[in-house]
């Protein structure tokens, strides 16, 4: 379907040398997990062995016995035909591998037999006990965990169709700190704002680019959301005779539902009292890791000061709350949301929509999240490092003031030098101030 940045973290996998671990493959759904894998095993492997666990019941009973690697791979040859086991040639892809817990547990005997590699794709995988009663132990040290995202912006580009060189253009505008053309410019911004409203899921971008019809993206954003809302019930209900916990369900669609208003705030902190009156943190904390785990929000903590080391110095308790996909964010506001951002028309929502799709590009880079926030009214939006130097990072739905990046910026209290103004302008140096156009964050 697309290219993605994830086949070269594949190629290092089938390229180590020593005792190969399974390479495991956790996302979200729609991400794009079973192409990309089964595109790296047709241009990598003479034999693919497919097994999808979620449409093939018959193949969750071959891992119900004993996990003797002879008799799988004697029963998956029944079970699917012209499949060929060659040693050394052949991979063997268990999809939706969440949907059968011992074939999981299958990975450490096939890893230590070692004729064959196996790739795994899964949801759900990076819940802390999913399918725990279910499986017969997960297998620790012969897994390589990659965590594949939706699409970030560069990869959006490619899917539009935009060369390299455009995308070299820009870099080398970003490097050497010089204005991009303006023809350039408002494309990118075009751009840019499209990728807002669509997001990152493949699927998605697929049908806006082969329709242009917000009302389509809207509407298959909206069945997305609702089946991973079915996917938040699955972990609590692992055993057929126990009852779903209610009550931790309730509480993990209650965050969800809320991240639209929370954001909405002047200030974006997580408020437990908007759940409920006497909404406690205790309470919700585990409905937020929960979402954390699943992978569909990320947290943005905030910091008691500005220095190394920035995780030694966050604040546990204290956090902002954004979507991992801008598109599905949108989604969730109001239905015309998406033609206000196009047409430049936002209302009280524009610094929750820009802040949130930094936040997601910046998670797209496996960077941690960290924001500044004082009592007096000093906020910096994100606190991170560039070209490893902590940096300020201001997200301006409108051109904007930096007034508190200014005062953070001359209190040598503070271990910082720069800060980084992301907004629609082009790009512009004053004093130790940087523009850069919000296009340009998967460059920082």
């Amino acid at each position: 379907m697309f290219k993605r940045k994830i086949l070269t973290e594949f190629e290092a996998w089938k390229n180590s040398g020593g005792r190969k671990k399974a390479l495991v493959v956790k996302g979200l759904r729609q991400i794009g997990k079973t192409y990309s894998v089964r595109e790296f095993a047709k241009a990598n492997y003479e034999n693919i062995v497919y097994v999808n666990f979620k449409e093939n019941e018959s193949a969750k009973k071959i891992f119900d016995a004993d996990l003797n690697v002879n008799r799988i791979i004697i029963d998956l040859s029944a079970l699917i035909p012209d499949s060929h086991f060659v040693e050394g040639k052949t991979v063997i892809i268990f999809d939706e591998i969440q949907e059968c817990a011992n074939a999981r547990s299958s990975i450490k005997p096939f890893c230590e037999d070692g004729r064959f590699d196996i790739i795994a794709t899964g949801s759900l995988l990076g819940i802390k006990g999913y399918n725990k009663k279910k499986s017969k132990g997960v297998p620790t040290g012969f897994e390589r965990i990659v965590y594949m995202k939706p699409m970030d912006f560069e990869e959006f580009l490619w899917a539009k169709g935009i060369g390299e060189a455009v995308i070299q253009y820009l870099r080398e505008c970003y490097e050497k700190r010089t204005p991009v053309s303006e023809a350039t410019h408002q494309a990118m911004l075009r751009y840019f704002k499209e990728y807002i409203c669509v997001g990152g899921l493949p699927y998605i971008v697929d049908r806006f680019i082969s329709t242009n019809d917000m009302n389509i993206v809207y509407q298959e954003q909206h069945d997305i959301i609702e089946e991973y809302r079915d996917d938040f019930g699955k972990h609590l209900d692992e055993n057929e005779n126990e009852e779903i916990d209610l009550a931790l369900l309730a509480r993990i669609n209650r965050v969800f539902e809320s991240i639209p208003a929370q954001l909405a705030k002047e200030n974006k902190k997580f408020v437990f009292s908007a759940l409920e009156k006497k909404g406690r943190s205790e309470n919700y904390l585990p409905a937020i890791q929960w979402l954390c785990d699943f992978g569909i929000i990320n947290l943005c903590h905030n910091l008691n000061n500005i220095s190394d080391p920035l995780e030694g110095n966050k604040i546990d308790n204290i956090f902002k709350v954004y979507m991992q996909d801008s598109g599905l964010f949108v989604s969730m506001l109001d239905r015309d949301c998406a033609s206000k951002i196009l047409s430049g028309e936002l209302g009280c929502y524009k610094g929750a929509i820009f802040e949130n799709i930094i936040a997601d590009c910046f998670s797209k880079q496996d960077r941690k999240l960290y924001y500044f926030h004082k009592d007096s009214g000093l906020e910096i939006d994100f606190v991170s490092k560039v070209n490893n130097e902590i940096s300020l990072i201001e997200v301006k739905a409108t051109t904007g003031n930096t007034k508190s990046a200014k005062t953070v910026l001359k209190n040598p209290q503070y271990d910082v030098n720069v800060c980084y103004k992301l907004s629609e302008n082009n790009i512009g140096v004053v004093d130790n101030i940087i523009t850069v156009p919000y296009y340009m964050a998967f460059l920082l």
